[in-house]
């Protein structure tokens, strides 16, 4: 990481705040859309929309992508904003570089559809995936900050339910305590992407009864047992660096396969910035690779 990429970053990221906070729900969803107008998606990837048992979804792949393999992604935003449009450029970037085809959900958002409604649908689009015939075990469940909550609780009720164990479960940024309690919350004042104060307003929209403790909204209080092979990847600027670190102890406690990335320096969802950061495009690299080999 040069000096240089991460000032682009933090710049767009100041430029970006007055957009993407304060103001309605929708006037926040369109600025996470106008936020992150600027990142090109990767050529060669095609765009195609599908109703995912009831969801909408859009499959992004290459031409040469296998048909029978499959990373299902559930996009950040806190459970409120985001959408398939504010995640294509990581996403397509994602599909660029992987040997199946990607499909990115638009799940229901809170206030106006609390939790359990985006479980449900994750778990639905999980179910779509299966119906096309694509096996559990050539899938990956993944998504981000919000996303990454969201796949924890995805794969608790797939485990529940008795459906056939995906592959693994890949979580950037993982948001997985609704209850912001944490130390880091406090402690990395360098975040310039999310507060402790915000997440707070998201948690309530979202949580059940507004009970953050829930174990549906706040998957660490759930059972972590007999989940598929983690991927946690976290910048060590954020404020939800405690998140990731609990979720990779207590889910290794229970004799999970975790593998931990922990990278220096980077934001929140550094990912998101492959465009602009070399540590972004090579961790998405590296979490192809891991799929790749959760798959094989």
């Amino acid at each position: 990481m040069s000096a240089d990429e991460l000032k682009i970053v933090n710049d767009l990221l100041r430029a970006s705040q007055s957009e993407m906070r304060g103001g309605s729900w929708a006037e926040r969803r369109a600025g996470m859309e106008a936020a992150v107008a600027v990142f090109p998606l990767a050529e060669g990837v095609a765009l195609t929309p599908v109703d995912a048992s009831g969801v909408p979804a859009e499959w992004q792949a290459r031409a040469d992508a296998a048909g029978d393999t499959a990373i299902l992604y559930l996009h950040g935003g806190g459970y409120a904003i985001g959408s398939i449009g504010t995640h294509r450029s990581m996403t397509t970037a994602i599909a660029a570089a992987f040997n199946g085809r990607v499909l990115s959900v638009d799940y229901r958002l809170a206030p106006e559809h609390p939790c359990p409604a985006a479980i449900d649908d994750a778990v639905n689009a999980y179910r779509y995936l299966l119906d096309q015939g694509i096996k559990g075990q050539r899938i990956v469940i993944a998504g981000d900050s919000a996303g990454g909550g969201l796949t924890i609780a995805t794969l608790q009720t797939i485990r529940d339910s008795g459906l056939p164990a995906p592959a693994g479960g890949w979580v950037l940024s993982p948001w997985v305590d609704l209850t912001v309690s944490s130390a880091s919350m406090a402690s990395k004042d360098e975040d310039l992407m999310i507060t402790a104060e915000g997440l707070n307003e998201y948690a309530a929209a979202y949580a059940p009864g507004g009970d953050v403790k829930d174990p549906r909204a706040t998957p660490l209080h759930g059972a972590l047992a007999g989940l598929p092979p983690l991927l946690i990847q976290v910048g060590t600027s954020e404020r939800l660096l405690d998140d990731a670190l609990t979720l990779a102890r207590e889910a290794a406690a229970e004799n999970v396969h975790v593998t931990l990335e922990a990278v220096p320096g980077q934001p929140h969802v550094f990912q998101m910035f492959g465009p602009l950061l070399s540590e972004g495009r090579d961790a998405i690299a590296g979490a192809v690779a891991w799929a790749h080999r959760q798959i094989s």
